[in-house]
């Protein structure tokens, strides 16, 4: 995997090239070594992108019960850790309204406690931790337009102290 980085003040920002949803899990994998209770990942991208695959190695390497799938109907799932870490609390914030309806979920009550993934939380999600990892992930395109490019760029922006100096291209 390529990574490039950039470190300003309170805003650090790396991108990972993620060829194969494989990779994409690992790179979840790598990630969760970097989290911690308390920690909020807020994502965005496109139908299919991985973030549900992104979660499922962050949930794998947070070694918390799964399995682990997307929460678009029941909005949020707790997943407990088999191994007395934080359990990860994965919400979907698709079908949400706007901030209040994230807000009804009580999210923040489990914040400290949680390492807290939203999946469509752009836009709503940042509220709720001044230090937070924001992903953005993109669809390569091989140009023929059949969808099936598994290619992704993985943009990774760690706001707040939290991240500020912390390598967050995840080396394995």
């Amino acid at each position: 995997m390529n990574t490039n980085r950039v470190n300003t003040n309170r805003v650090n920002t790396t991108g990972v090239d993620v060829p194969t949803a494989e990779d994409m899990r690992g790179l979840g994998v790598r990630l969760a070594g970097l989290l911690r209770a308390g920690d909020l990942l807020v994502m965005a991208g496109p139908l299919g992108a991985g973030k549900t695959t992104l979660t499922q190695g962050i949930g794998e390497g947070l070694k918390v019960r799964g399995p682990i799938t997307s929460p678009t109907f029941v909005i949020a799932r707790v997943h407990p850790s088999l191994v007395e870490g934080p359990p990860l609390v994965h919400a979907d914030a698709y079908r949400l309204g706007g901030f209040a309806e994230l807000d009804d979920l009580d999210l923040d009550a489990s914040l400290d406690e949680s390492v807290t993934v939203v999946e469509w939380g752009e836009g709503l999600a940042e509220g709720l931790a001044e230090d937070r990892l924001e992903l953005v992930i993109s669809r390569g395109d091989d140009g023929d337009g059949d969808g099936e490019d598994e290619r992704r760029h993985v943009t990774i922006t760690g706001i707040g102290d939290r991240w500020a100096d912390l390598e967050l291209g995840a080396r394995g």
